[in-house]
């Protein structure tokens, strides 16, 4: 990894790098409830193209990601979208996440998003910190809301903590 980073589009050519970042995380056992990464067609049928961007090195190399998904096909919540971040392992603590994330809100907040959720195990420290130094806010825990099928937490049911970020503009 080099020195400069830029953030820009998500690209179809990204997926090799994107699922090895998305693998790294679920080995983990506190970055999704999904057992293997999806394959590019599925995760890119499920991602909407607003706020879709990755975290580049001068070299190219994808450093990390952002992507959301609508939360329901209703027309109400058309403004309303759940989102993931993720971070490739030797690229930890160098603010690439700060920088996706604000990127992420922009591009949402120029597209009429209102608001960003997303659910994050409490064990994801880092990840609940980066979504508090952007301004999300703690709704709540579900608690044990899924029983873990894979990894360190085999067998164990998880919380997750429920945060929401509500746009500038937004009348809420």
């Amino acid at each position: 990894m080099t020195g400069a980073l830029s953030i820009r589009p998500m690209q179809s050519s990204d997926w090799p790098e994107i699922e090895e970042i998305y693998r790294a995380g679920i080995a983990t056992g506190n970055a999704t409830f999904e057992a293997e990464p999806p394959s590019w067609e599925h995760f890119n049928s499920g991602k909407l193209d607003v706020g879709r961007l990755v975290a580049v090195d001068d070299a190219g190399t994808v450093l990390g990601w952002v992507a959301a998904s609508a939360v329901s096909s209703r027309e109400v919540y058309r403004g309303v979208v759940e989102h993931s971040v993720y971070i490739a392992p030797a690229a930890a603590n160098r603010g690439i996440g700060r920088q996706l994330v604000e990127a992420f809100i922009a591009a949402t907040e120029r597209a009429g998003i209102w608001t960003i959720q997303s659910s994050i195990f409490p064990e994801n420290t880092a990840s609940l910190a980066l979504h508090d130094r952007a301004g999300f806010r703690r709704i709540g825990t579900r608690e044990r809301i899924a029983l873990m099928t894979y990894g360190p937490w085999t067998g164990q049911w998880r919380d997750t903590v429920l945060i929401e970020r509500r746009s500038a503009g937004s009348p809420f």
